[in-house]
């Protein structure tokens, strides 16, 4: 008598489910990478000016209701120079990202301040002229 061995099996992955699931994820991933960008609502003045490494800058925030924010974190004056102390380096660049309508005094309060405890490396954020039409 002859046995019989049954289906010859195929040896092939099927690699749909897995590229649907690869998909699902890049998706997910496209939709929540803008959200996590977020920072302070700012409308910059527009100026022409050279880019700088974003990496290696902290940035200082001055909303148009005169609110402080070191690295999107909201400090008042009072704890400025402690909050500024542990996160700057002694090396990184400082950007000033000030609002248009921000009065110039605090502006300068906060340059001054900065610039007394010990950074040279100091910059401002500005919108290019040609990025807003119709201003």
């Amino acid at each position: 008598m002859k046995r019989s061995r049954g289906k010859e099996l195929k040896q092939e992955m099927n690699l749909t489910n897995m590229i649907d699931i690869v998909f699902s994820i890049l998706i997910v991933f496209i939709i929540s990478a803008p959200l996590m960008s977020q920072g302070v609502k700012v409308d910059l003045p527009k100026a022409e000016a050279p880019t700088m490494e974003q990496e290696k800058l902290l940035k200082v925030s001055i909303t148009k209701d005169g609110e402080i924010y070191v690295a999107d974190m909201q400090v008042d004056f009072a704890s400025f120079s402690s909050v500024f102390k542990s996160l700057w380096n002694g090396e990184m660049a400082v950007v000033i990202n000030a609002d248009e309508a921000v009065n110039y005094g605090l502006v300068m309060k906060v340059v001054t301040h900065v610039q007394k405890l010990g950074v040279t490396k100091l910059g401002f954020l500005t919108l290019n002229p040609k990025d807003k039409p119709g201003r």
